[in-house]
């Protein structure tokens, strides 16, 4: 493969999954990277697209920041922010091959589960009857701890926010934009740590990210444009099975 239809082919790769997180406001990062890091190598492809996830969060930022729901993220960042020193100071007694392997399984479970309930409730997500679950729930709360937790020790923990924010923002838009405030927050103190250790802005990142930026801008524009269109029904639909197919690529990222 030339250096031409590689490119080509990322950028084929982060427009579809940059519109997904478009619409849905999460996914593109745990989507693209399995098949962007046989491409570019490991150490090249997490923070080129920790940045354009950091643009396109920007961007719904700036498109709908009047609908941030400030207390949910404060409350999200509160208990994931419990669970991450924890799992940091675990990491060295969990096996990550297990570990990912067990969340994967349990992400398609959600997603099928979620699927089906959903599809249930068809009528009244239909009639705009969307109602949100409390967040003062202790399996909430366990949730985002379990996520502050995961994330800590592996880098993965934003299913289980997604889980959460999936119950807490029954609203489309609240649910999106509140997901990409914490995204950005997150990237935004990862590109800094990156940035102090002189792993960010290389020659090669930089020249990767010019190359998929047109490609990241199409994703981006598409999946606002979408994002604006579909109901609540499909909506929901599409959310499970991004954690679905998110599931079934950390699963087989685990494995192979």
């Amino acid at each position: 493969m030339n250096e031409a239809e590689r490119i080509i082919l990322v950028g084929l790769i982060v427009l579809i999954t940059h519109c997904l997180e478009g619409i849905t406001g999460f996914g593109c990062t745990v989507l693209a990277l399995p098949f962007v890091a046989m491409l570019l190598g490991l150490k090249t492809a997490v923070p080129v697209l920790v940045a354009l996830a950091w643009i396109l969060a920007g961007y719904i930022i700036i498109r709908s920041w009047r609908n941030i729901r400030w207390k949910e993220f404060f409350f999200i960042l509160l208990y994931v922010g419990i669970g991450l020193p924890v799992g940091i100071m675990i990491f060295d007694c969990f096996s990550e091959f297990v570990l990912k392997g067990i969340l994967s399984v349990f992400m398609v479970f959600v997603g099928i589960h979620g699927f089906i309930k959903t599809y249930r409730s068809k009528a009244e997500l239909l009639n705009g009857n969307v109602q949100a679950v409390s967040r003062k729930t202790p399996m909430m709360k366990g949730i985002l701890l379990l996520g502050g937790i995961v994330h800590g020790a592996f880098g993965t923990g934003g299913p289980f926010v997604v889980i959460y924010a999936s119950k807490a923002l029954a609203n489309k838009t609240l649910f999106r934009v509140t997901l990409c405030l914490l995204w950005f927050s997150l990237n935004t103190v990862m590109m800094a740590k990156w940035s102090i250790e002189g792993k960010m802005w290389t020659g090669e990142i930089l020249r990767n990210i010019g190359f998929t930026l047109p490609f990241l801008i199409g994703g981006m524009l598409l999946g606002d444009f979408l994002h604006h269109k579909v109901n609540e029904y499909y909506f929901k639909i599409l959310v499970y099975a991004v954690l679905f197919a998110s599931g079934l690529v950390m699963g087989y990222s685990t494995i192979f």
